[in-house]
């Protein structure tokens, strides 16, 4: 039956061997998008803690497919991911399960977690709007400002089809409408001072050369730049502001995790789940990459937290996630990376 499965040889060896590598006890299985430098620190705190070694698969992309393609022979017990978009995916293509802990709806407030209770939040990162210090300052703004006329030729952003910009578009979706948020979609384009290109970090940068005044970027970009020698000028090149405060508040997205559905080491999955929304991991995560704590007995970093407080979108992702397949549809209809 399983040579029936699998297509080759090849394939049948490496989940063979997978198979075998995911059965030992005292293991759990992780695959990540996710980076080394920050994820393996928390995981050999777990081990210490608890003496259940943990396995990592470290990946950029085709991680999903992957999780797809091993069915109920895969290895993997988590899969922890960099946005709301994966992790719904996840959820859609039915590779996860449901998982009942009281730790992590203690620690997780529900609009980071799935009502089901298939996905779960572990950190949170704002969306934020970057303005030049020097010809701009502080400023009091809204997604919405960025398609008013005002703002022609001032405005870099990485490409719309980019996880962090389509969830942002998902999120005006689900506060304005469709049609809304098309006539928005629109403007922002229309105030762009240059193709979108590049990450974050690229946007910050062009505002520090004089190619734009305002730039949308994750709030973790900023400390990782002040943390570059090389690219402490760009930081300091810019103001970091807070969307949206005197209406829904800043778009926040997540990192996050799931229970994969076929997962051979639960019982040890679930016990990492839960160490990992508890607080000393969630200090880790705040220390080393500048994220926002889910559990929010959990304070941010020093250099974070002198940001500035600030009001969050209550929206629940779930609400958001839902407009996904709207969003790309709009950036498509609208040209926006052409």
């Amino acid at each position: 039956m399983l040579i029936k499965k699998i297509c080759t040889s090849a394939i049948v060896l490496a989940t063979l061997s997978l198979i075998t590598f995911a059965s030992l006890a005292d293991e759990v299985n992780v695959y990540s998008f996710r980076q080394p430098f920050l994820i393996e620190p928390i995981m050999q705190e777990f081990t210490k803690q608890t003496g259940i070694k943990v396995n990592i698969l470290f990946a950029k992309k085709g991680l999903i497919e992957r999780v797809k393609r091993e069915g109920e022979l895969s290895p993997a017990d988590l899969v922890l991911t960099t946005d709301i978009s994966r992790l719904m995916k996840l959820n859609n293509l039915n590779l996860t399960q449901a998982v009942d802990s009281k730790v992590l709806t203690a620690n997780i407030p529900s609009q980071y977690r799935d009502p089901k209770q298939h996905w779960f939040a572990l950190t949170t990162r704002v969306r934020n709007i970057y303005s030049s210090s020097e010809r701009v300052g502080p400023a009091n703004i809204t997604y919405q400002d960025l398609a008013s006329p005002e703002f022609k030729g001032k405005i870099c952003t990485r490409s719309g089809k980019h996880p962090y910009n389509v969830s942002l578009v998902a999120s005006v979706i689900a506060h304005q409408g469709e049609a809304s948020a098309k006539v928005w979609l629109e403007g922002l384009k229309a105030n762009l001072a240059r193709k979108p290109q590049g990450n974050d970090r690229a946007q910050v940068k062009a505002v520090k050369d004089g190619l734009c005044d305002y730039a949308l970027g994750n709030n973790y970009y900023l400390g990782k730049m002040l943390a570059d020698p090389k690219q402490v000028p760009w930081a300091q090149a810019v103001n970091i502001n807070f969307p949206n405060q005197k209406t829904t508040g800043a778009h926040v997205n997540v990192s996050g995790v799931v229970l994969a559905k076929y997962a051979p080491n639960k019982s040890n999955a679930i016990k990492l789940m839960e160490f990992l929304s508890d607080d000393l991991a969630q200090q880790i995560y705040a220390e080393v990459n500048y994220e926002y704590p889910v559990k929010e007995s959990v304070p941010a970093s020093k250099l974070v937290a002198s940001w500035g407080d600030f009001k969050a979108d209550q929206l629940p992702l779930a609400e958001i996630a839902k407009q996904h397949k709207a969003a790309i549809k709009l950036l498509d209809e609208v040209k926006f990376d052409l």
